[in-house]
C-alpha cells in the first residue's frame, strides 16, 4: 500500500482544497493584507507535498508531475520578466502600465497582482521541487556505518 492509511488519505483530500483556496487568496490579495506571492506559494508548495506525504510519491505525481512544476516554473519567471519588460513601454523598468483602479479592491494595485501570482506559482514550483529532489536523493553510507 502506498502512502499512509486511508484516515489521512481522506484528510488530505479534504484540507487540500482548503489548502489550495487560502493559498490562492494571499496570492491574490497580498497588496492589500499582509502576504503576497513568497507566502501564499509556500502555502500552496506545503499543500503539494501533504500529498506526496499522504499518498506516496508515485500517486502523487499523477496529480502533480515533476514536468509539470517544472513547466509552471519556467512560465511563472518568463510572465515576472514579461511584466517588467513591459514597464519599458510606461517609461522605465518595472514602471507601473496598468491603471490602478479603485482603492482596497482586487486589481487597485496595478502590475503588482500579476507579479504577486507570478511568484506565488514560482516559489510553490520551486519548494515542491527541493522537496521531490530531497525525497528521492538516498542517502549513501559513510565509511565508518559500513565497518
Amino acid at each position: 500500500m502506498n502512502g499512509m492509511s486511508p484516515i489521512v488519505k481522506a484528510t488530505t483530500k479534504v484540507f487540500m482544497g482548503f489548502i489550495t483556496v487560502y493559498s490562492l487568496n494571499i496570492i491574490a490579495y497580498g497588496h492589500l493584507t499582509p502576504g503576497g506571492g513568497f507566502a501564499g506559494g509556500t502555502m500552496w508548495a506545503c499543500g503539494f507535498i501533504l500529498l506526496v506525504l499522504a499518498f506516496g510519491k508515485e500517486d502523487a505525481f499523477k496529480i502533480v508531475s515533476q514536468r509539470a512544476a517544472s513547466v509552471a516554473d519556467c512560465l511563472a519567471a518568463f510572465t515576472f520578466l514579461l511584466v517588467a519588460i513591459l514597464g519599458i513601454s510606461a517609461g522605465g523598468f518595472f514602471v507601473n502600465f496598468l491603471s490602478k483602479g479603485k482603492e482596497f479592491n482586487l486589481v487597485s494595485a496595478g502590475t503588482l497582482l500579476w507579479l504577486n501570482i507570478a511568484i506565488g506559482i514560482k516559489v510553490s514550483a520551486c519548494l515542491f521541487g527541493v522537496f521531490v529532489a530531497l525525497a528521492i536523493f538516498k542517502r549513501s553510507k559513510t565509511s565508518s556505518e559500513v565497518q
